[in-house]
């Protein structure tokens, strides 16, 4: 009798190595995918310890070349933010680790995709959606939404129980007051300590940055960040004048960088998709430097009208990414929107950092691209064409609705008017 295949998300962690022991109790063939997005793991250990287990074969999955080209370069050319604070580290890795996962059901013909996310989390919705997009008639196997599995596993002590009781190795701490997940982009913390949000998160916590107060250099620095159609092509440190080229390159430098400054530390309550809100710990220091580079060339050379639709459009996409829609019409058709606006955004901005934050000093047009900044148009010691008189014409005709409210409804009371009554 033919067994079922199961791709099986591995992390090597707790969760996912009683799930896999989980899935062979269930008399599934269960194949483990690591995928490498950039986090600091050793995937050797991690892979013996699935075949220890009874893995059939573990894939290690190196994404990070495609994680950093194909979504963390179009999510800063289009200025992806959500709720005005999260650069969507981990939402923008689900869809890129799915493609590897669903690569792996397609080469050894499994029907069944495992996971190990939460009922109450993001991370299931993400993982799922972009699987059904990818391969529709794929089934998924959540073993946290599974009402056996649930009734078994309360929590961390029954899964660490679990795994002493079938020889798995517990490497995990279990005093470790929080939950990690890192990659090329960020480093997010969340659970435990964190989950009240009154309590400041402890100086321990951080991994990729340095203390602004107390540990980052007091001197600043400046790089320049080179940009074509809004993606970044260059990065170079003004002070050696060494210049990275590569999106893999151009990223480890701005994060070790960046990291050194404290730069990109975010604490933050957000909204999740399925309904809660949650407490979030980030780190996104080379993503932070990109994201207020691209910003300002952005202003720079969009058309006024043309960077307020777009910014809307970035707050959908934004919304589309972290909701787990990145293989959706909707998510294809605004990406398609935001790039043709992006053709504008081409040029230079140089970028000082200093403890804690960074901001652009200085931006300038790419030889080949048009600038809508006209020096002589906007300078106040010659006119430049520009006709001062015009002036008194689109003030008087601004000012027609602004009278007719005074004319219909009375005329607008200070403050102190106000007061007085």
């Amino acid at each position: 009798m033919a067994v079922d295949k199961v791709i099986l998300a591995y992390s090597g962690g707790l969760d996912t190595s009683c799930i896999l022991k989980w899935l062979l109790k269930q008399k599934y063939e269960v194949i483990c995918v690591l995928a490498d997005v950039g986090q600091h793991e050793n995937f050797e250990a991690a892979r013996q310890k699935a075949l220890k287990i009874g893995a059939k074969e573990v894939i290690v999955a190196d994404v990070k070349q495609r994680f950093v080209e194909h979504y963390i370069w179009p999510a800063i050319q289009m200025g992806l933010i959500y709720e005005e604070r999260y650069l969507l580290g981990t939402s923008l890795a689900r869809p890129c680790i799915s493609v590897a996962l669903i690569e792996a059901a397609r080469q050894h013909g499994a029907k069944y995709l495992a996971h190990g996310a939460t009922g109450k989390g993001n991370d299931q919705v993400r993982f799922e959606l972009s699987a059904y997009a990818l391969q529709p008639d794929l089934k998924i196997i959540a073993p946290w939404r599974d009402v056996e599995f649930c009734r078994r596993f309360q929590g961390r002590q029954d899964l660490i129980a679990y795994a002493q009781a079938n020889g798995i190795e517990v490497t995990a701490k279990p005093a470790t007051p929080w939950s990690t997940d890192a990659n090329m982009l960020h480093i997010s913390y969340e659970s435990g300590v964190l989950e009240d949000p009154s309590i400041v998160a402890p100086s321990s916590l951080y991994e990729l940055t340095l203390d602004p107060l107390t540990q980052a250099p007091q001197a600043s620095k400046r790089v320049c960040v080179y940009f074509e159609h809004g993606l970044p092509t260059a990065v170079e440190d003004l002070a050696s004048s060494r210049v990275y080229s590569t999106p893999l390159e151009m990223l480890r430098f701005l994060n070790d960088l960046g990291g050194t400054y404290g730069i990109g530390r975010i604490d933050i309550v957000e909204n999740r998709y399925v309904g809660l809100k949650s407490r979030g710990v980030y780190e996104t220091p080379g993503g932070t430097i990109l994201y207020a580079a691209h910003q300002d060339l952005e202003v720079f050379s969009l058309d006024r009208e043309v960077l307020r639709t777009k910014q809307m459009l970035r707050d959908r996409m934004s919304d589309y990414v972290y909701n787990g829609f990145w293989f959706s019409p909707e998510a294809l058709y605004v990406r398609r929107c935001i790039e043709l606006a992006e053709h504008q955004v081409s040029g230079q901005v140089t970028i000082e950092l200093s403890p804690g934050y960074c901001r652009a000093i200085a931006r300038k047009a790419g030889d080949k691209a048009g600038s809508l900044y006209n020096k002589q148009l906007v300078s106040m010691d010659e006119h430049g064409g520009y006709v001062p008189q015009d002036a008194g014409g689109f003030i008087a005709i601004n000012a027609v609705r602004i009278r007719e409210h005074v004319r219909a409804f009375g005329p607008y009371k200070t403050e102190d008017q106000q007061l007085q009554k």
